[in-house]
């Protein structure tokens, strides 16, 4: 009688002595049964071929040797987890380690340059060192890797330098998160750049105004040195005014000046530091994409102690035409520095006019000396700017004048505060007449009329005379 497989499995299930099973023939589907009783005497070993054998086992001992082998396995397995966690711990401890080594060693080398601006001559003043040590030095300003910048501009591609000075190249670039700046690259052969440079470190970092440029960080790498700036997408204010980029109205200029004026006096008096500026100039000033003026290039710029009031060096530094004749000529600076050099800027607003042209119309070759003349003589409408046509508004550009001519008198103590200057911008209150102001060049005398170049030699003022004015 033929029996299938699960036939013989319940008849061997059945019967107590049952030790295990098998089809009599595995041939088509199977047929038959044979059973084992006891010991498995008569089992035998196929070589070629062989049929399954179906062994009967106790639960309990399946259910230990079943525990032995997921034991085994879950050792295994625990084994193989802690080797690679052990692994992977090792690989992370060793990027945590070259990751801290990479960043003390780049610190020395940033801490090395900067500790060394000691000695530098923007440092002369012992107070003015104690100062910026005391408020904790750079301390805030973030440090970009090189690769960072390299990344961000195309690797300095011509077609992002937005432009050159002295101290070496601007860049556009756009950081991995989306936000554009401006890399200020300091020209490896510049000499004078770096202890501009290390200047501009210290001061920015400290110092916070909406009509300041604000830095985003620096990069001191290998030989490469550099400012990361905000970028300001409307260029600076001489292409507006001299260069006739886009008009101007008169709104939008009183708007300018008035900027200019509050983050001056933020400077003097409203910051944590007392700062004097010392190459304040149209090209100085640059404009946000809502045309916001931000002063800009601290390089030459000085702190001034609490209770200091001014300062003399030996090394004359700024533009020419906006050296106060204190400046110029005996190498003393205050606050009343930089109130001259607003004035001259001012008038160049309204002007529409470069300082240090040349005036057919007039025996003085600067701009100063021009609008002086037309002032004594009630004429100052003559000098506005015809770009702003007829739609400004008379008194308050004559307002503007008349300050600006306050603010470049010759001599330091009839020049008004900037908190003064910031006043009389936002009043109609009378203000004093303003006497002579200084530096009215004959035209005899007149430069190039190029506000960067440096006047070596002497040129005369007032029948005195001085020489080496290190300009930019």
């Amino acid at each position: 009688m033929s029996r299938s497989r699960e036939a013989c499995k319940e008849e061997c299930l059945r019967n107590c002595s049952c030790t295990a099973y098998a089809n009599a023939d595995e041939r088509q589907g199977g047929s038959g049964c044979i059973t084992w009783h006891g010991d498995l005497m008569d089992a035998r070993t196929y070589l070629d071929t062989g049929q399954d054998l179906y062994v009967r086992v106790d639960a309990n001992v399946s259910a230990q040797y079943a525990k032995k082998s997921n034991s085994s396995l879950g050792k295994k397995r625990k084994l193989e987890v802690s080797v690679a966690c052990g692994l992977l711990f090792f690989l992370l401890f060793s990027l945590a380690c070259w990751l801290v080594k990479r960043k003390r060693k780049g610190q020395r080398s940033q801490d090395k340059f900067f500790n060394a601006t000691i000695a530098s001559t923007s440092w002369e003043d012992s107070s003015a060192r104690t100062n910026i040590d005391e408020s904790g030095m750079n301390s805030d300003l973030p440090f970009f890797e090189l690769s960072a910048i390299v990344k961000a501009t195309n690797n300095f591609a011509s077609n992002n330098k937005l432009g050159t000075g002295g101290f070496g190249s601007v860049y556009k670039g756009v950081l991995d998160n989306g936000k554009e700046i401006a890399v200020k690259r300091l020209a490896k052969n510049s000499g004078q750049g770096i202890g501009e440079f290390k200047n501009e470190v210290m001061l920015l970092s400290k110092l916070q105004h909406r009509n300041l440029v604000r830095i985003m960080g620096c990069c001191v790498q290998d030989e490469e040195k550099m400012l990361i700036y905000e970028y300001l997408p409307n260029k600076s204010l001489d292409f507006f005014i001299f260069a006739k980029g886009e008009f101007l109205d008169w709104t939008r200029c009183f708007e300018i000046i008035c900027g200019i004026a509050r983050g001056i006096l933020y400077l003097h008096q409203d910051s944590r530091l007392r700062i004097i500026h010392r190459d304040l100039k149209a090209s100085n000033v640059l404009l946000d994409s809502a045309m916001n003026p931000k002063i800009s290039d601290f390089g030459m710029a000085r702190i001034f102690g609490a209770e200091q009031i001014e300062a003399n060096t030996n090394r004359v530094v700024g533009t020419y035409g906006y050296m106060s004749p204190e400046y110029a000529m005996e190498g003393l600076f205050s606050v009343k520095s930089d109130v001259y050099s607003f004035g001259i800027l001012l008038l160049e607003i309204v002007t529409g006019r470069k300082n240090t042209g040349y005036h057919h119309d007039s025996p003085y070759s600067n701009l100063v000396g021009h609008v002086w003349d037309l002032w004594k003589e009630n004429r100052a409408l003559e000098i506005i700017d015809s770009s702003l046509g007829e739609s400004y508004p008379v008194n308050e550009v004559l307002r503007c004048i008349h300050i600006a001519l306050l603010c470049v008198q010759e001599q330091a103590k009839d020049r008004p505060l900037m908190s003064a200057v910031v006043s009389m911008l936002g009043n109609d209150a009378v203000i004093p007449s303003p006497k002579q102001p200084g530096f009215l060049l004959k035209s005899g005398y007149h430069s190039s009329g190029d506000p960067s170049i440096n006047t070596d030699g002497a040129c005369s003022v007032k029948d005195m005379t001085y020489t080496e004015a290190e300009g930019r």
